[in-house]
């Protein structure tokens, strides 16, 4: 992101959020490049994390995970991780309905929704644009890899986020410059 799309998400002074990525540069945890306007003007810099920031983000334990649900495969079929999988989301929406559904608007449960799936290490943000509407923006999930190995799971997730916050949530992910991904549940908010 920029600074000032970094200032704005954080409701910052554009000066204060440049000081901490001049600082966070110089610490290695950002890295910068340019790209170029699509208009005339200079080309903007933008500013991603870089790997020394990997730590600093939760992930599921790869190797065990994608171990115990190899051997739930072997052992109970090729269906077999798929429906652990989704005995995890039902428990994990189970858990978290209360917690969303203090939310008496779908802006406050999608809120709700988002920072507990920030605290749980995806990187979330909730937003709202004219342009692009009511979304999730993720940057990060710790459960990427068991995604890339089961995508039917993420079909579970998104039915989750759905029941959580009572609205349709369709899920887009896109690859930006630099190879920084974002994942957007866009909501809708029509009944």
């Amino acid at each position: 992101m920029s600074v000032a799309e970094l200032s704005r998400a954080m409701e910052m002074s554009y000066m204060g959020v440049k000081q901490h990525c001049v600082k966070l540069q110089d610490l290695g945890y950002l890295e910068t490049w340019r790209v170029p306007r699509v208009e005339v003007g200079r080309p903007q810099k933008m500013y991603k994390l870089t790997k020394k920031c990997e730590p600093l983000f939760p992930k599921a334990d790869e190797t065990v995970t994608l171990a115990l649900l190899e051997a739930v495969k072997l052992q109970f079929g090729d269906a077999g991780p798929e429906k652990l999988l989704f005995r995890y989301y039902d428990q994990l929406g189970d858990k978290w309905l209360n917690k969303v559904r203090v939310g008496k608007s779908l802006v406050e449960r999608a809120t709700k929704l988002a920072e507990l799936r920030d605290q749980s290490g995806c990187f979330s943000r909730c937003l709202y644009t004219a342009k692009e509407g009511f979304r999730i923006e993720e940057y990060h999930h710790p459960m990427q890899k068991i995604f890339d190995l089961y995508p039917a799971v993420i079909t579970m997730e998104v039915r989750m986020m759905e029941k959580l916050i009572g609205s349709q949530v369709v899920r887009t992910v896109k690859k930006g410059t630099q190879g920084v991904r974002c994942v957007t549940y866009q909501i809708s908010t029509l009944g």
